[in-house]
Protein backbone atom coordinates (compact mmCIF):
# COMPACT_ATOMS: atom_id res chain seq x y z
CA UNK A 1 0.00 0.00 0.00
CA UNK A 2 2.67 2.46 0.80
CA UNK A 3 4.52 0.41 -1.69
CA UNK A 4 3.17 2.17 -4.46
CA UNK A 5 4.95 5.79 -3.71
CA UNK A 6 7.80 3.88 -3.84
CA UNK A 7 7.75 2.83 -7.25
CA UNK A 8 6.60 6.52 -8.33
CA UNK A 9 9.91 7.95 -6.68
CA UNK A 10 12.22 5.64 -8.62
CA UNK A 11 11.22 6.61 -11.89
CA UNK A 12 10.50 10.40 -11.62
CA UNK A 13 13.79 10.78 -10.25
CA UNK A 14 16.12 9.26 -12.71
CA UNK A 15 14.15 10.71 -15.23
CA UNK A 16 13.77 14.51 -14.10
CA UNK A 17 17.42 15.01 -13.42
CA UNK A 18 19.67 13.09 -15.77
CA UNK A 19 20.75 14.96 -18.70
CA UNK A 20 23.34 14.55 -21.79
CA UNK A 21 23.38 12.26 -24.42
CA UNK A 22 24.80 9.34 -22.86
CA UNK A 23 21.79 8.71 -20.51
CA UNK A 24 18.96 9.22 -23.35
CA UNK A 25 16.84 6.41 -23.33
CA UNK A 26 18.26 4.24 -20.48
CA UNK A 27 16.44 1.95 -18.91
CA UNK A 28 17.79 1.00 -14.59
CA UNK A 29 16.18 -1.91 -12.46
CA UNK A 30 15.49 -1.01 -8.98
CA UNK A 31 18.60 -2.76 -6.71
CA UNK A 32 16.88 -4.78 -3.79
CA UNK A 33 19.65 -4.36 -1.97
CA UNK A 34 19.73 -0.99 -1.86
CA UNK A 35 16.22 -0.31 -1.80
CA UNK A 36 13.87 0.52 1.00
CA UNK A 37 10.33 1.08 1.29
CA UNK A 38 9.18 2.24 4.72
CA UNK A 39 6.15 3.03 6.01
CA UNK A 40 4.62 4.09 9.39
CA UNK A 41 1.08 4.13 10.93
CA UNK A 42 -0.19 5.55 13.97
CA UNK A 43 -1.01 2.76 16.99
CA UNK A 44 -3.55 3.78 19.44
CA UNK A 45 -2.39 7.37 19.79
CA UNK A 46 0.78 6.63 21.42
CA UNK A 47 3.54 6.00 18.56
CA UNK A 48 3.81 4.68 14.74
CA UNK A 49 4.34 1.39 13.93
CA UNK A 50 7.48 0.86 11.89
CA UNK A 51 7.64 -1.59 9.03
CA UNK A 52 8.78 -2.72 5.53
CA UNK A 53 8.88 -4.71 2.61
CA UNK A 54 11.53 -6.50 1.69
CA UNK A 55 10.99 -7.93 -1.88
CA UNK A 56 10.68 -5.13 -4.35
CA UNK A 57 11.43 -5.24 -7.78
CA UNK A 58 11.15 -2.73 -10.40
CA UNK A 59 12.29 -1.31 -13.90
CA UNK A 60 12.55 2.64 -15.26
CA UNK A 61 13.05 4.05 -18.35
CA UNK A 62 13.80 7.58 -18.62
CA UNK A 63 14.18 10.40 -21.33
CA UNK A 64 15.96 13.38 -20.13
CA UNK A 65 15.14 15.06 -23.12
CA UNK A 66 11.48 15.12 -22.42
CA UNK A 67 11.01 13.81 -18.82
CA UNK A 68 7.23 13.48 -19.56
CA UNK A 69 7.97 10.30 -21.65
CA UNK A 70 9.81 8.69 -18.77
CA UNK A 71 8.41 5.68 -16.87
CA UNK A 72 8.64 3.11 -14.00
CA UNK A 73 6.54 -0.48 -13.09
CA UNK A 74 6.93 -1.91 -9.42
CA UNK A 75 6.09 -4.50 -8.05
CA UNK A 76 6.10 -5.65 -4.27
CA UNK A 77 5.14 -8.90 -2.68
CA UNK A 78 2.60 -8.61 0.10
CA UNK A 79 4.03 -11.20 2.52
CA UNK A 80 7.55 -9.66 2.43
CA UNK A 81 6.07 -6.94 5.30
CA UNK A 82 8.30 -6.93 8.05
CA UNK A 83 7.59 -4.59 11.38
CA UNK A 84 10.51 -6.90 13.33
CA UNK A 85 7.59 -8.31 15.37
CA UNK A 86 5.94 -12.09 14.35
CA UNK A 87 2.64 -11.98 15.33
CA UNK A 88 2.21 -8.12 13.68
CA UNK A 89 3.85 -9.29 10.31
CA UNK A 90 1.06 -12.24 10.41
CA UNK A 91 -1.73 -10.21 11.34
CA UNK A 92 -0.58 -7.74 8.09
CA UNK A 93 -0.85 -10.37 6.37
CA UNK A 94 -4.05 -11.23 7.07
CA UNK A 95 -7.28 -11.04 5.62
CA UNK A 96 -8.28 -8.23 7.50
CA UNK A 97 -5.19 -6.34 6.43
CA UNK A 98 -2.59 -7.16 3.18
CA UNK A 99 -4.70 -10.29 2.34
CA UNK A 100 -1.49 -11.81 0.74
CA UNK A 101 -2.97 -15.05 0.19
CA UNK A 102 -5.29 -13.14 -2.36
CA UNK A 103 -3.61 -10.37 -3.36
CA UNK A 104 0.10 -11.29 -3.11
CA UNK A 105 1.26 -8.46 -5.05
CA UNK A 106 0.66 -5.26 -5.01
CA UNK A 107 1.96 -1.99 -8.19
CA UNK A 108 2.80 0.67 -8.61
CA UNK A 109 2.47 2.60 -12.44
CA UNK A 110 3.63 5.98 -13.04
CA UNK A 111 1.24 7.98 -15.24
CA UNK A 112 3.06 11.27 -15.05
CA UNK A 113 6.46 12.85 -14.15
CA UNK A 114 7.07 16.27 -13.37
CA UNK A 115 9.94 18.30 -12.45
CA UNK A 116 9.19 20.99 -9.37
CA UNK A 117 13.60 22.13 -9.18
CA UNK A 118 16.61 21.38 -9.51
CA UNK A 119 16.61 17.86 -8.02
CA UNK A 120 13.04 17.51 -7.16
CA UNK A 121 10.62 16.58 -8.93
CA UNK A 122 6.54 14.75 -8.50
CA UNK A 123 6.07 11.28 -10.05
CA UNK A 124 2.04 10.25 -10.16
CA UNK A 125 0.85 6.78 -11.02
CA UNK A 126 -1.86 4.46 -10.38
CA UNK A 127 -1.05 2.57 -7.27
CA UNK A 128 -3.03 -1.48 -6.83
CA UNK A 129 -3.45 -3.10 -3.33
CA UNK A 130 -6.17 -5.58 -2.79
CA UNK A 131 -7.06 -5.19 -6.20
CA UNK A 132 -7.91 -1.60 -6.22
CA UNK A 133 -6.44 1.02 -8.09
CA UNK A 134 -5.86 4.37 -7.18
CA UNK A 135 -3.79 7.46 -8.34
CA UNK A 136 -1.10 8.49 -6.15
CA UNK A 137 1.70 11.15 -5.83
CA UNK A 138 5.00 11.00 -4.89
CA UNK A 139 6.95 13.93 -3.33
CA UNK A 140 10.95 12.99 -4.98
CA UNK A 141 14.55 14.15 -4.44
CA UNK A 142 17.27 13.07 -6.84
CA UNK A 143 20.72 12.19 -4.89
CA UNK A 144 22.99 11.89 -7.95
CA UNK A 145 23.56 9.68 -11.04
CA UNK A 146 27.66 8.40 -11.69
CA UNK A 147 29.19 5.44 -11.93
CA UNK A 148 29.23 3.10 -9.07
CA UNK A 149 32.58 2.14 -7.32
CA UNK A 150 31.07 -1.02 -5.58
CA UNK A 151 29.58 -2.21 -8.89
CA UNK A 152 32.18 -2.29 -11.06
CA UNK A 153 31.09 1.11 -12.20
CA UNK A 154 28.00 0.59 -13.26
CA UNK A 155 26.21 3.73 -13.91
CA UNK A 156 23.68 4.28 -10.85
CA UNK A 157 20.97 6.59 -10.14
CA UNK A 158 20.05 7.06 -6.12
CA UNK A 159 17.10 8.84 -5.30
CA UNK A 160 14.40 8.97 -2.46
CA UNK A 161 10.60 9.88 -2.41
CA UNK A 162 7.97 10.73 0.27
CA UNK A 163 4.45 10.00 0.48
CA UNK A 164 1.01 9.62 2.52
CA UNK A 165 -1.64 7.21 1.75
CA UNK A 166 -5.36 6.39 3.00
CA UNK A 167 -5.57 2.50 3.78
CA UNK A 168 -8.98 3.02 3.67
CA UNK A 169 -9.37 3.81 0.30
CA UNK A 170 -7.88 0.77 -0.78
CA UNK A 171 -10.76 -1.16 1.45
CA UNK A 172 -8.43 -1.20 4.06
CA UNK A 173 -10.07 -0.48 7.25
CA UNK A 174 -9.87 -3.14 10.24
CA UNK A 175 -9.55 -1.21 13.63
CA UNK A 176 -9.54 2.45 12.30
CA UNK A 177 -9.70 4.76 14.10
CA UNK A 178 -7.32 2.98 17.04
CA UNK A 179 -4.91 1.94 14.31
CA UNK A 180 -4.23 5.38 11.87
CA UNK A 181 -6.08 5.49 8.55
CA UNK A 182 -2.57 7.29 7.34
CA UNK A 183 0.53 5.64 6.40
CA UNK A 184 3.01 7.59 5.89
CA UNK A 185 5.70 5.93 3.11
CA UNK A 186 9.63 6.56 2.87
CA UNK A 187 11.18 5.44 -0.53
CA UNK A 188 15.37 5.17 -0.38
CA UNK A 189 16.71 3.56 -3.64
CA UNK A 190 19.51 2.46 -6.11
CA UNK A 191 18.85 1.89 -9.58
CA UNK A 192 21.66 0.46 -11.57
CA UNK A 193 21.76 0.57 -15.54
CA UNK A 194 20.33 -2.17 -17.13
Amino acid sequence: MHLARLTAVFGIAVALFMGGPAWAADKYTLDPMHTFVVFKIMDVGYDHVVGWFTAVAGELTFDPADVTKSALNVTIKTASVDTHFPQRNKDLMSPDFLNVAEFPEMTFKSTSVKRTGDKNGKVTGELTLLGVTKPVSMDVTFNKIAPNPFNNNTPTAGFEAHTAIKRSDFGMKADIPNIGDEVEISIDAQAPKM
